[in-house]
């Protein structure tokens, strides 16, 4: 997969339509966040990473945390848009699964901010519930229980699990396989953990697999 490549395109294509001030702030945050956690730092710092006006800060997100709120904005919509394009042309409910499986544990592999703030800064503050961020988060939670709901139907997966609760199981193990590399800044072996992911989950949902009555 080429994720960092796709995803960072999109993002490029993203910047050239913003004011060039709000881009740099967002890079800065983005920079500051390798190495930091996000109540650590200050707007002063912000605008001194990005080189312009601590003003433009909230001229353009409000406050800090508004920014925070569009850089991960930015980033999910290009975690979505290459999670579809991986899984178009995949046949299968199922095999759509591994591969956003796959393709979400290497972004957040290759793309730790993402991951950093999404896991680890926004969930504990309300406002992120009424944010564009969630909304994104929400439509990929319906996308995902699309694909589940496509292959009850088809007679792939297993009727008897509600197709809320997998995809909660899911969503759950991308990301307590990664959360250990995202907190201690490790490697996340993205090919093994989709692997083994993939397999229980598999053996769990399939209907060739369910459990006799």
């Amino acid at each position: 997969m080429h994720l960092q490549t796709e995803c960072q395109m999109k993002l490029e294509k993203t910047a050239r339509q913003v004011p060039p001030g709000q881009v740099k702030i967002e890079n800065a945050l983005r920079l500051l966040l390798e190495h930091k956690d996000f109540n650590s730092i200050t707007t002063a710092e912000i605008a001194r990473t990005s080189g312009v006006n601590e003003a433009l800060i909230y001229r353009y997100f409000k406050d800090k945390r508004g920014l925070l709120h569009q850089v991960l904005a930015n980033d999910l919509k290009a975690l979505v848009l290459q999670i579809k394009k991986d899984v178009e042309d995949i046949r299968g409910a199922l095999d759509k699964l591994h591969g956003l499986i796959r393709g979400h544990i290497h972004y957040y592999a290759e793309n730790r901010i993402i991951a950093k703030i999404l896991l680890l800064e926004v969930r504990n503050y309300p406002a992120y519930f009424e944010s564009e961020s969630y909304r994104i988060v929400q439509d990929y939670g319906k996308m995902i229980l699309e694909l589940i709901e496509e292959g009850v139907r088809t007679g792939e997966i297993r009727d008897d699990i509600a197709p809320h609760q997998i995809r909660q199981a899911i969503l759950g193990g991308i990301e307590h396989l990664c959360l250990p590399g995202v907190i201690f800044g490790g490697e996340i072996p993205a090919d093994r953990c989709a692997d083994d992911l993939c397999e229980i989950i598999s053996h769990g949902i399939s209907n060739q697999t369910s459990r006799e009555t």
